[in-house]
C-alpha cells in the first residue's frame, strides 16, 4: 500500500516535473501581464504642473513620476470639453464618429433656447448624450482577458444608470454618475463630504474628495494584488466649484504674496482671460490632487507591484482659463477649456512602463486620446481590435522610444463652449494646424506650431496652397466619420 501511494505521487507531480523541465530548457518565461493604473484629471492645464514649468504649484508626485517615465510633450485631448474625450478614451474614436461632440448635458438645437447661448448665430449642432453600449469599452475588453477592472471619480457618459461605469466594463464604481462635477445643492457640499453622490458613500463630515478617492484606489489594490488588474482614477479635479483644503488655500496664499504676485489678464473674443498662474484655492486643488496620486503611487510601491503596473497620467481637456472663475493660465499656449486653441486641447500626459520607458525622458511626436485603447492592448499582450479602436494607433513604439510615423490629428466641436470657444474643426499635420470656423465671415487660421506654439500670427494668406491642401483633408475626413455640422439660428438678432 505504501509502495502504490508513492509511485501514484510519482505519476502526479511528473508531468509538472517535465513541464518545469522543458520551459528550463527551452529558456521560456511565463508571461505575467502588466497592471494598468489610468489617472485621469479633469481641467487640469498644459502648463500645471512642476514637470511641464508651473513654477508657482507644487506637483511633487507627478514630477516623480516624470523622471521615472517619458513626458509627453505634444498629447492631446479628443476634444476641448470633457465628455467627448472621456468617450474617445474609453472607445478609441473620435467623437465625431460617435456623435459625442459635446459634454454630456449641454444644449441640443432643439432646446438651446433655454441656455446663454440663444442669440449666436448657429444652433449647435445635434449630438449622442451618452456612451453608447454597444461600444466596446476598453474596461470591457481587459474585463474579458482576466483583468479586474475598477473605477474611481467623475464618470460623466450618461444620465441613466444604464450607462454608468458599472455597465460598461468596470467591476466596481466609487463615485461614478451622470454629474460632471461634485455637487453643491441640498445637503451636497462639493468636494468635501456630504457629497450626495449615489455612487460613493458619505465619509465624515469635512472629508476630502480627492484623497477619498485615492483610498477607495488603494483599497481596490489591496483586495486585487494577486491577479492583473486595471485601475481608472479619474478625478473630478481640478474643475469647479473652486474648493480646496484651507491649509493648502492658505499656504499659497503666502506664496503668492512672498513672490509678489498679481493677477495679470488679456483677452480672448469677448472673455478675459488670465495670464498668470497665482491663484491660491486653484493651486490648493492642484496640490491635493498630486498628493492623492501620490497616496496611490505609494500603496504600489509598498505592495511590490510598481515593477509591474503601467502608470498613465492625462487630462480630459485645458486648463480653464477664460471663464469660471479663471483660475490658471496656460501661456504660452492660447486660450484654454472649450477652445479650438492649444490651449484647450494640448495636455500634460505622462507614462511610466517600468521595464520599456526610459526613465526621464520626453517624446515630442503628436499623440492624442484616442490612442490609448490600442496601446493599452498591446502592453496586455492583447490582439488588437481595429473594428473599434478606429482611431487610435499604439503609442507602444514612441514608448521604447522609436521614432514614431507622420499622421494627421482632427478635432470636430460643432458647439459654442461655456468659456466662450465659437463652433468649428482643426487639423494638425506635422507642425501645421489649420482651423476652420463655422461662423459666416470667419477665416480660417493656419499656425505653425513649431514656430508659433501661441497661435500668434495666422498665416492664412501667406500660404493659400497648404491651407487649401489642409482644408481639403479636414473635408474627407468630417465625411469619413458622418459629422454633423451646426445650422443657422432663426432667432438670432445682431446687437
Amino acid at each position: 500500500m505504501k509502495k502504490r501511494g508513492s509511485v501514484s505521487l510519482f505519476l502526479m507531480i511528473l508531468p509538472a516535473c517535465i513541464g518545469l523541465f522543458t520551459v528550463a530548457c527551452s529558456g521560456e518565461k511565463s508571461v505575467v501581464k502588466p497592471n494598468f493604473l489610468f489617472i485621469l484629471v479633469d481641467d487640469l492645464g498644459w502648463k500645471d504642473l512642476g514637470c511641464f514649468g508651473s513654477t508657482f504649484y507644487e506637483t511633487p508626485n507627478l514630477d516623480q513620476l516624470a523622471a521615472q517615465g517619458i513626458r509627453f510633450t505634444n498629447a492631446y485631448a479628443a476634444c476641448p470639453v470633457c465628455s467627448p474625450t472621456r468617450a474617445s478614451i474609453m472607445t478609441g474614436k473620435y467623437p465625431a464618429r460617435m456623435r459625442t461632440t459635446d459634454w454630456f448635458g449641454a444644449p441640443q438645437p432643439d432646446n438651446v433656447q433655454n441656455h446663454w447661448t440663444k442669440n449666436k448665430p448657429l444652433l449647435p449642432a445635434p449630438y449622442q448624450e451618452d456612451l453608447p453600449l454597444e461600444e466596446k469599452t476598453i474596461a470591457e475588453a481587459l474585463k474579458e482577458n482576466g483583468y479586474s477592472t475598477f473605477f474611481a471619480g467623475k464618470w460623466h457618459l450618461g444620465h441613466d444608470s444604464v450607462y454608468w461605469p458599472e455597465n460598461q466594463g468596470f467591476d466596481i464604481n466609487k463615485g461614478g454618475f451622470r454629474a460632471g462635477s461634485p455637487q453643491r445643492q441640498g445637503e451636497a457640499n462639493g468636494y468635501f463630504s456630504p457629497y450626495g453622490n449615489p455612487r460613493l458613500e458619505d465619509g465624515p463630515v469635512g472629508e476630502f474628495l480627492p484623497d477619498r478617492l485615492a483610498t477607495e484606489t488603494v483599497n481596490f489594490i489591496e483586495q486585487n494584488k494577486e491577479k492583473p488588474f486595471f485601475a481608472y482614477l479619474s478625478f473630478y479635479s481640478v474643475h469647479t466649484p473652486l474648493q480646496t483644503r484651507e491649509d493648502l488655500e492658505q499656504k499659497y496664499v503666502l506664496k503668492k504674496e512672498k513672490s509678489h504676485l498679481e493677477d495679470e489678464w488679456g483677452t480672448e473674443g469677448d472673455n478675459k482671460v488670465r495670464q498668470a498662474q497665482c491663484l491660491p484655492v486653484y493651486a490648493g486643488m492642484v496640490e491635493a490632487m498630486d498628493l492623492a496620486v501620490g497616496k496611490v503611487l505609494e500603496k504600489l510601491r509598498e505592495s511590490g507591484l510598481d515593477e509591474n503596473t503601467v502608470v498613465i497620467f492625462m487630462s480630459d481637456n485645458g486648463g480653464l482659463s477664460t471663464a469660471e472663475g479663471h483660475p490658471t493660465s496656460n501661456l504660452p499656449l492660447r486660450a484654454g477649456k472649450g477652445w479650438l486653441y492649444e490651449g484647450g486641447i494640448r495636455e500634460p500626459m505622462i507614462v511610466k512602463w517600468p521595464g520599456q520607458t526610459k526613465a526621464g525622458t520626453t517624446c515630442e511626436n503628436p499623440v492624442t486620446s484616442t490612442d490609448f485603447y490600442p496601446t493599452i492592448l498591446e502592453m496586455a499582450g492583447l490582439p488588437p481590435l481595429p473594428e473599434q479602436h478606429q482611431d487610435g494607433k499604439s503609442m507602444v513604439s514612441l514608448l521604447k522610444g522609436e521614432q514614431g510615423e507622420q499622421r494627421d490629428f482632427f478635432w470636430h466641436y460643432p458647439h459654442y463652449g461655456n468659456q466662450g470657444g465659437s463652433p468649428g474643426s482643426a487639423i494638425r499635420e506635422g507642425d501645421w494646424k489649420l482651423i476652420e470656423w463655422f461662423e459666416t465671415g470667419r477665416n480660417p487660421e493656419l499656425y505653425n506650431l513649431k514656430n508659433d506654439m501661441g497661435e500668434t500670427n495666422n498665416v492664412w494668406q501667406d500660404h493659400p496652397d497648404l491651407a487649401d491642401s489642409l482644408q481639403q483633408k479636414l473635408d474627407v475626413w468630417r465625411k469619413a466619420v458622418n459629422a454633423r455640422f451646426p445650422a443657422p439660428n432663426p432667432a438670432y438678432k445682431p446687437i
